[in-house]
């Protein structure tokens, strides 16, 4: 696994292999590469802008920010975000993250699916919502030098990442209408997604 991508550096020690090890069993190579390319994004958009941040609580974040999508972690009444949350914070007690660092943790999944907010006074949820959008809906890509985008597909391959991840948001939408990814869907979601241009690289 390239632990590199220009310049962004993957964090080094037991959380972030924990959460790499975690996120590679649950989630398809599609996902967990998804999940890797939200870090890189958001952490090179963090970067160029001097924005002070935790390295290890956004990386563990964002390799467990889709988790609820995969059958052992969907819940049947809590949106996806929520229940990534809430898995978040047993991931991080197990981790001996004090109940702070445990409820930012979950607090950048939920919010990660929300109205964006301040990086002055949340920085990491910021960069979840930039890598994700970037890499699901190809929003904010122009940030990006073209190398830098070439560079992260060729490490972390689309694997047809944007059909699968349509089919995972409509089925959450399908149960749970009043949720965020309803509001997605509802929204024209599938055609931004298919559209994205990092699947033309």
């Amino acid at each position: 696994m390239p632990t590199e991508v220009g310049g962004v550096r993957v964090p080094e020690g037991a959380a972030a292999e924990r959460a790499l090890l975690v996120c590679a069993e649950y989630a398809d190579r599609a996902l967990y590469h998804h999940s890797l390319r939200a870090y890189f994004f958001g952490a090179l958009w963090a970067g160029e802008r001097g924005l002070d941040h935790d390295r290890e609580l956004f990386f563990v974040s964002a390799l467990l920010h889709d988790l609820a999508l995969t059958p052992p972690f969907d819940s049947h009444s809590l949106a996806f975000e929520e229940a990534g949350g809430h898995l978040a914070r047993v991931f991080t007690a197990g981790l001996g993250w004090p109940v702070e660092r445990r409820d930012r943790a979950a607090e950048v999944i939920v919010l990660h699916m929300r109205d964006d907010v301040a990086p002055e006074t949340d920085p990491e949820s910021r960069m979840l919502q930039v890598g994700t959008t970037a890499d699901v809906s190809g929003g904010g890509l122009e940030d990006f030098d073209p190398a830098f985008r070439r560079a992260l597909v060729d490490a972390y391959p689309r694997l047809g990442f944007a059909a699968a991840f349509v089919r995972l948001v409509e089925d959450q939408a399908a149960r749970k209408p009043q949720c965020a990814a309803g509001r997605y869907v509802a929204s024209g979601m599938t055609d931004r997604v298919m559209a994205n241009g990092l699947d033309r690289l």
